[in-house]
């Protein structure tokens, strides 16, 4: 897989952490604590967006790596709204560069598909970004199999490449497993996930009545409010008991133990919270382990159907 680097050599951390919450439900002193929890165990690799929280997530984690910017690995994400053009992309990365008060990023994402512009306009752009320094690596999110592959050729065209692709993944979201994870090898792509806790359904809180992303977000009521999802969620809490940890722990750790090897993104909204997800960062998951906690959900079949031949 592809081995990225920090600017001063350092390879990444096993896990990467997400700062979709700073500035939004996580308050400034709430997020420099996480950034802090983060960084001691550490974890080097942050993960943004322009718009998260209204651009508040890129300001306070632009403010809080100013003393580690050569330490750090800084990734974040153009394109969610208004397409992929070049005009787009080049608006929406100035606004990332002020709002990181960075001049040049390590990671730029396109963050999801855009059928509706050609894929040698956004490469092109994202090429010319690259070459002139600004970005150190290419990326894409949200993207299927197929769309990466075409991309790939695009780029590989310009005289570059796509190095990281970041799809949703956890123990109840495993169609990454089908086509995008082999892909991923095949083309030596790096894999980072987001949602490793499928928004909170793993770490057990909703068999308890609890609130979070699934109650107050339609987004993740759609994604993850099914009858299976939520018995996979008790069975992983169970098992979690039974080897006294916790579930969210054992939810990224699940997560980060696939074959493929991909690097999941932490999030959460307070340190307290984060805790579980970090303890995955040091966790040693068996092989025996590991297939247990497979099982509790539904293994996708392989991409051809031929269940006989897996």
């Amino acid at each position: 897989m592809t081995n990225l680097t920090t600017r001063n050599g350092t390879p990444l951390s096993r896990l990467a952490f997400g700062t979709m919450q700073f500035g939004g439900t996580a308050d400034e002193g709430e997020s420099r604590a996480m950034y802090d929890a983060a960084r001691g165990q550490k974890i080097n690799h942050f993960d943004t967006a322009v718009g998260y929280t209204g651009g508040a997530s890129e300001a306070l984690l632009g403010k809080f790596i100013e003393g580690d910017r050569d330490d750090i690995f800084l990734a974040t994400k153009v394109g969610y709204a208004g397409g992929a053009g070049r005009a787009n992309i080049t608006t929406h990365f100035d606004t990332c560069r002020k709002q990181l008060n960075q001049d040049a990023m390590d990671l730029l994402y396109m963050h999801r598909f855009d059928p509706d512009t050609a894929l040698e306009e956004t490469f092109s752009t994202l090429a010319e970004l690259q070459a002139s320094g600004l970005i150190r690596h290419i990326g894409v999110s949200n993207y299927a199999a197929w769309q990466v592959i075409k991309a790939q050729s695009v780029a590989k065209s310009l005289g570059t490449r796509i190095d990281v692709i970041q799809p949703m993944y956890n123990l109840v979201k495993r169609q990454a497993e089908v086509e995008i994870f082999p892909m991923a090898i095949d083309q030596d792509i790096m894999i980072v996930p987001y949602s490793p806790l499928g928004g909170g359904l793993l770490t057990g809180k909703y068999t308890t009545s609890g609130h979070g992303r699934l109650t107050e977000d339609e987004r993740y009521k759609a994604r993850y409010d099914q009858g299976w999802m939520h018995q996979t969620a008790r069975d992983l809490a169970a098992l979690a008991a039974e080897i006294g940890t916790a579930p969210a722990t054992l939810a990224v750790a699940w997560a980060a133990n696939h074959p493929a090897q991909p690097s999941p993104i932490i999030s959460a909204r307070s340190v307290a919270q984060l805790a579980p997800s970090l303890a995955a960062n040091n966790f040693e998951m068996t092989p025996m382990l590991y297939n247990r906690i497979s099982e509790l959900s539904l293994t996708p079949p392989p991409a051809t159907d031929r269940l006989e031949e897996a």
